[in-house]
């Protein structure tokens, strides 16, 4: 089993309400919602989350949402085996996490939950 797990799917939208409609009338269920930015639904095992431009990663792409233990690593692995880190390992407000692109271009984030804070 590999140490990093694709936790979520990251679809980019103009309109969050209007997407948040459409995947319910599809069956998903809203986990969570972050004011206009970012939506959480629950996709099983892994999560469709939708984003807008303020919060996408890479906005206008699909992205894989892969946690891992150490984003660090994980970075200078993609480095290696031919991909390119487009933001490098940076904490945030819940997560440390790197965005990249694999050896195709395709858009990946390796994040790993911060401790919480008491």
């Amino acid at each position: 089993m590999s140490a990093h797990n694709i936790r979520q799917v990251i679809l980019s939208t103009e309109d969050l309400d209007a997407s948040i409609r459409f995947y319910e009338s599809l069956g998903y269920t809203l986990r969570f919602r972050d004011g206009e930015r970012y939506a959480a639904l629950d996709g099983g095992a892994v999560t469709l989350a939708l984003a807008t431009a303020s919060d996408h990663p890479l906005p206008g792409s699909v992205v894989v949402g892969i946690k891992t233990e150490d984003v660090d690593t994980a970075a200078r692995a993609v480095e290696a085996a031919g991909g390119q880190v487009v933001q490098g390992p940076a904490d945030g407000a819940h997560e440390r996490r790197a965005v990249v692109r694999d050896s195709q271009g395709n858009g990946l984030v390796f994040y790993s939950p911060l401790p919480r804070k008491p």
